[in-house]
């Protein structure tokens, strides 16, 4: 009978987990529009044109009397949004290690940020100013949002299913985000049908992105459970909040200085990634002034081709190792950036063809990235490192649209804003390439891989 009972309870106990499980692909699923309808495709273009609206005859706005070109207002927001970002997610984070109510806070970051969205509906004339706040406020939120979804991962899934489930809730969100576009793509390309204008039907898509993300959200909300922190996990924390929890992580990590020579190289190429997909749009639509159906378009292929890369470069990995994988797919977005350089202008053949080089290596370079540093985590240490990689992950990819802004703000060229995004690949690059990653995971007290 005791043997019987430790199975039922086992077997309850995995349906609960796998129940866990598919409601945290929900929220992948519901916030990814965001991401690809708003951030990537619509905002950039759209709230450009509304500053340009608003600009004065010298093509300069001026937000709080601060004198700043048009056409680097959103590039300008995104950098904003990124560092108050920074600033919150540390204190959410203790709040949820502290109280292990992760699930209120979860919904309340996710419907400020689906808020804000649909929100946008009411962008249109010069309100350039309304539009930034409304950028900051989503892009902070879900940020923060994703921090906390992230943080449920080694708690619904032990270590053997982590990389299987961490995969699904990754497709889920990349088969939300191409479902909407198509759907964006339909009403975008004949909103003349649906009796609405064109800067009508965009606003209809950055709404409908947040009514998606607060519909959807109410999924994992529902199956998502607080689990409250023992206090082993609370005293191993040292009752550290907020930004001092952060700092003590940071000072173990010295005790890793390869672990920390990896996070740092990350932190410089994702910061260029991140760069990459959220002004592609505006390079696309205001220095080769290529139509919105044609910058839908492409990010559709982003979307599809970024799936096939990452199983192909995790084949590659099998082969030739996580490491040279990653290194050769920063030697790939060089030369994607290069030649996005060259492009001509009106050429839409030529900028799909960039489009399926960025798809090809985008998902492999993430994915196998956070599989590395999965190695260099000393036991035990898991979710506060993967906190401290969230952090770089998300909330420190400030530098590259403040890069992206200040060259186009002193060249008024987008050519030469998007060439001095090269810098963060070969920074990357160089600091990767300098970190013996075998020695790194003996470091870490882990076992090293035949092929790694």
């Amino acid at each position: 009978m005791g043997t019987d009972t430790v199975r039922t309870d086992t077997a309850g106990e995995a349906a609960g987990r796998r129940r866990e499980q598919r409601g945290w692909y929900f929220y992948d699923w519901a916030c990814s529009v965001y991401s690809t309808s708003v951030l990537t495709v619509f905002l950039g273009p759209y709230l450009t044109s509304v500053a340009e609206e608003a600009a004065d005859a010298d093509g300069f706005v001026h937000p709080l009397g601060i004198p700043v070109r048009a056409g680097s207002f959103f590039a300008y927001s995104v950098s904003l949004s990124v560092i108050v970002a920074v600033l919150v997610m540390p204190l959410v984070g203790a709040a949820a290690d502290r109280t292990g109510r992760k699930k209120p806070l979860l919904a309340a970051a996710a419907y400020t940020g689906a808020a804000a969205t649909t929100a946008m509906f009411f962008l249109d004339g010069d309100r350039y100013l309304l539009g930034g706040v409304l950028l900051i406020v989503a892009n902070a939120a879900q940020s923060v949002a994703m921090m906390l979804y992230n943080s449920y991962l080694p708690q619904i899934a032990p270590p053997e299913e982590r990389d299987a489930v961490s995969s699904r809730g990754w497709a889920f969100g990349y088969a939300s985000g191409s479902l909407m576009l198509i759907v964006d793509l339909v009403l975008y390309l004949a909103y003349d049908s649906f009796g609405v204008s064109e800067g009508t039907a965009v606003r209809i898509c950055l709404a409908s992105a947040g009514l998606w993300w607060g519909a959807w959200a109410l999924i994992p909300l529902r199956r998502l459970r607080d689990r409250r922190s023992s206090s082993d996990q609370v005293a191993g924390r040292a009752g550290a909040m907020g930004f001092r929890q952060l700092a003590a992580t940071i000072r173990d990590m010295r005790r890793h200085p390869l672990t920390l020579a990896f996070l740092l190289a990350y932190l410089i190429y994702n910061d260029g990634i991140q760069t990459v997909i959220s002004q592609a749009s505006i390079y696309g639509s205001e220095e080769l002034g290529l139509g919105q159906s044609t910058l839908i378009g492409a990010v559709l292929l982003v979307q599809v081709l970024a799936v096939a890369g990452a199983l192909g470069m995790g084949r590659l990995a099998r082969i030739y190792g996580a490491k040279r994988t990653i290194l050769g797919s920063l030697v790939a977005w060089t030369v994607t950036l290069a030649a996005g350089y060259f492009l001509p202008a009106g050429a839409p053949v030529w900028f799909f063809v960039l489009a399926a080089g960025i798809g090809l290596v985008l998902g492999g370079s993430q994915a196998l990235s956070r599989s590395l540093f999965s190695h260099l985590v000393p036991p035990g240490k898991e979710a506060e490192y993967f906190s401290a990689y969230e952090l770089s992950d998300r909330g420190m990819s400030w530098l590259g649209p403040l890069l992206f802004g200040l060259t186009y703000q002193l060249t008024g060229s987008y050519r030469d804003a998007i060439i001095s995004l090269v810098a963060f690949f070969v920074i990357g690059f160089v600091l990767l390439a300098r970190v013996p990653v075998r020695r790194a995971i003996g470091d870490a007290g882990n076992p090293v891989p035949t092929t790694i």
